[in-house]
């Protein structure tokens, strides 16, 4: 009897097991052969279970390469070395504080520092931080190219609050630019790689790969001149990528599969592992295309400050709703006096839900959305206002009409 059950035992056992080869291994080869890394020569006839004789399957070698390896070959001839020298300050007591007895008075002194950049046009425009050229105060900018050559920039463009700026180099010898791809189209859990000069040019090019890990996060930065004078900023609508970023990958691009630049890599957490932070490169894109034919950007507020619902997660959705009638939106904060908003007749409380009938639920798509468009345009801006929705047209300032510690959106 106990015989008879360990046989019958054996049986489902057996059955189990080749049902479950069977399952996963025709799963395996469908998903294979769609990825074209396998073929087979023989086709099942119609309603037939599908059968994989011996010797019709062929495995493409040239699909043998790996999404991070076709990236590298396609993606690093366009990252380049931006190295910056900065001439710095020490004051009367000394140098960094102490005091070698060279006598009072203070100087300076020039010191280094290296990023990375991307280029984006074979003209030689190369796309980086302006925290990498110093937010466009640096003595000298040299960029080091694929080829080993080293050739000097020029700074045509640097925004500080967008940390994105624009360097030139004479187009000599084969300049090879990066495709830019499409940020609005990135989920979390999409593939991302990052490619840059971690720690300096002894590590240039260095590659690292992982996820997208969130989307529209808000950091905030110390920023000052080496040091000596610091202060806060916030930076919003960025990226969070797990692919390492180490200090010097600054400026450099963040890819897809495709070896397309989805953003600009521009910060890490300090107090946690894994959590890098990269420019959107929709923000971009209307940048680099107005620098290329102007020579410069300057970049359009509507004059509002303000903060998205949908990332106040103190706050339910039922209570915003009951607030605002709506639950994503940027909540208007202040207005700027002298504004096309302020013109326009927006109010703090205000609720911005479109731009131009495009939804800008965050910053970064009000900021996205707004470098379309030059000084002078007119938007129309979809807000609520008492649960209402209402409708306004702002006319887009420049920075004019913000002081220097105004927030500029």
């Amino acid at each position: 009897m106990k015989k008879g059950i360990s046989q019958l035992i054996a049986i489902v056992l057996v059955a189990a097991i080749a049902f479950g080869c069977g399952f996963c291994g025709a799963y395996a080869f469908n998903y294979l052969s769609a990825k074209g890394y396998i073929t087979s020569n023989n086709a099942a006839a119609p309603g037939e279970p599908g059968t994989i004789p011996a010797g019709t399957v062929s495995i493409n070698v040239d699909n043998e390469i790996t999404v991070a390896e076709a990236v590298a070959a396609k993606v690093m001839p366009s990252v380049v070395g931006v190295s910056t020298v900065i001439t710095q300050n020490y004051s009367s007591g000394g140098f960094f504080g102490f005091n070698f007895g060279w006598g009072g008075g203070g100087g300076t002194y020039d010191s280094t520092a290296v990023g990375t950049g991307v280029i984006v046009d074979t003209a030689g425009y190369i796309l980086t931080n302006s925290h990498v050229v110093n937010d466009g105060d640096a003595k000298s900018i040299t960029v080091s190219l694929y080829d080993g050559s080293n050739v000097p920039g020029e700074i045509l463009w640097n925004d500080a609050s967008l940390d994105l700026a624009v360097v030139k180099i004479d187009p000599t010898g084969s300049l090879v630019a990066a495709d830019l791809g499409d940020s609005d189209k990135i989920n979390i859990g999409s593939y991302a790689a990052a490619i840059g000069n971690p720690l300096g040019l002894n590590y240039e090019r260095s590659m690292s790969q992982g996820i997208i890990s969130g989307l529209n996060r808000s950091i905030t930065v110390s920023n000052g001149s080496g040091g000596f004078t610091s202060s806060a900023s916030t930076m919003e609508g960025l990226m969070q990528t797990d692919a390492t970023i180490n200090s010097g990958n600054s400026g450099g691009p963040l890819l897809n599969s495709k070896g397309e630049v989805i953003g600009i890599n521009t910060a890490k957490a300090s107090s946690g592992e894994g959590m890098g932070f990269a420019i959107p490169i929709n923000v971009a894109k209307p940048i680099v295309e107005s620098v290329k034919a102007t020579g410069s950007y300057e970049r359009p507020y509507l004059g509002i400050s303000g903060v998205s619902l949908q990332e106040q997660n103190q706050y339910s959705k039922e209570t915003l709703l009951e607030q605002f009638g709506i639950d994503k939106g940027i909540y208007v904060a202040a207005v700027t006096a002298g504004s096309g908003a302020e013109a326009a007749g927006l109010e703090k409380g205000d609720v911005i839900i479109k731009v131009n009938g495009m939804e800008v639920g965050t910053m970064n798509k009000l900021n996205t959305v707004l470098v379309k468009y030059g000084i002078g345009e007119t938007v129309e801006v979809t807000y609520m206002r008492d649960k209402m929705e209402l409708t306004t047209e702002v006319e887009l300032k420049g920075s004019a009409i913000f002081d220097t510690e105004g927030e500029k959106h």
